[in-house]
């Protein structure tokens, strides 16, 4: 048995929670309001983002970050956009313990165009980082439905380590050296699966979808790589696996903030609406500046951010987008 501290009970962060717990280890699910730890402690189940999931005895709601200072792992399922200031509050109630961290929350800090990754390295220098990321709706994994992911750490130890941790029956983990590509797949799957929710609500049919997702993952791959990802990571599940599945499916908040969007919804009184939060909503303009700097052309990310800031309409995005200049599929460019 293991003592895991888990920070963030959205439906992702409880799901990996029950998991956990599920396989015989003491888990703290952490919260920020009191009154909601107490109330899913009662309730015996997290109902506002999880519900109808019996919460296992060896998981405890918990509202206090002094309780990651006697664990063993920590699980950071906190979104990306508030990922910095709890980082340096768990580096301080850990009393900056050099305690494994698996990454979970997918996007890049606004103010800064960091991943995950990085941003951990300086707001918990100490922190062993690991990403956790692939295709995998929470409600599936809460179900104990056969789901495989990709651990990505640049120690072998510590891949081992985490391998043992998490895996289980119906929860199969891949490991990969490369973490920042895991991340990378992670944040532009996001954003592009807005664009196919988009299509999607505009009655667009599904051959358009197939080719959003084609020269989406096209996207995916140039940056990818311009970044220094590794091919075999963006092809595997935590980039084209992980598009897949989040592109196709309404129990995506993103490809349902591009369906809503299609249909013609606001874009900041949707995203103000909604409980679960869409990372790709947030990650859309960082990533795109982050793309213009390093040379790497793409439109469709460009198309999504102009539309979730109210810069452009969705329909004015698409023309741009279907007029762009012909050339060769091959060619570097959507």
């Amino acid at each position: 048995m293991s003592r895991v501290f888990v920070a963030g009970a959205g439906s992702w962060g409880t799901a990996l929670g029950v998991l956990l717990a599920r396989e015989g280890h003491e888990v703290r699910l952490w919260m920020r309001s009191p009154d909601k730890a107490e109330a899913v402690a009662e309730a015996g189940e997290n109902e506002a983002y999880l519900p109808g999931v019996p919460l296992p005895d060896l998981l405890t709601p918990s509202s206090d970050l002094v309780d990651v200072a006697g664990s063993d792992a920590c699980l950071f399922v906190v979104p990306a956009q508030h990922a910095r200031h709890w980082m340096e509050e768990l580096r301080q109630a850990s009393s900056e313990a050099a305690l494994p961290v698996a990454l979970c929350s997918k996007g890049l800090e606004r103010s800064t165009l960091m991943p995950m990754h990085e941003v951990l390295a300086e707001a918990w220098p100490e922190a062993r980082g690991a990403v956790l990321s692939g295709p995998s709706f929470a409600a599936d994994v809460a179900r104990g439905l056969p789901t495989a992911v990709t651990l990505a750490c640049e120690s072998q130890a510590e891949r081992e380590r985490w391998l043992s941790l998490v895996s289980a029956a119906n929860f199969r983990l891949y490991a990969s050296d490369d973490p920042f590509g895991a991340e990378i797949g992670g944040a532009v799957k996001n954003v592009l699966a807005i664009a196919c929710g988009i299509a999607i609500g505009k009655g667009f049919g599904e051959s358009a979808k197939a080719a959003l997702i084609a020269r989406g993952f096209a996207e995916l791959q140039r940056f990818g790589l311009a970044m220094g990802a590794k091919q075999e990571t963006l092809s595997g599940l935590s980039g084209l696996g992980d598009l897949v599945l989040t592109a196709n499916s309404p129990q995506s908040r993103n490809f349902s903030l591009g369906l809503a969007l299609g249909q013609g919804a606001e874009p900041a009184a949707y995203l103000r609406s909604q409980r679960s939060v869409a990372e790709g909503a947030a990650t859309a303009r960082p990533l795109t500046e982050k793309a213009r700097a390093a040379g790497v052309e793409m439109p469709i990310c460009e198309g999504v951010a102009a539309i979730v800031e109210g810069r452009d309409g969705v329909d004015e995005t698409i023309a741009k987008l279907m007029n762009r200049p012909l050339r060769a599929e091959g060619a570097g460019k959507s």
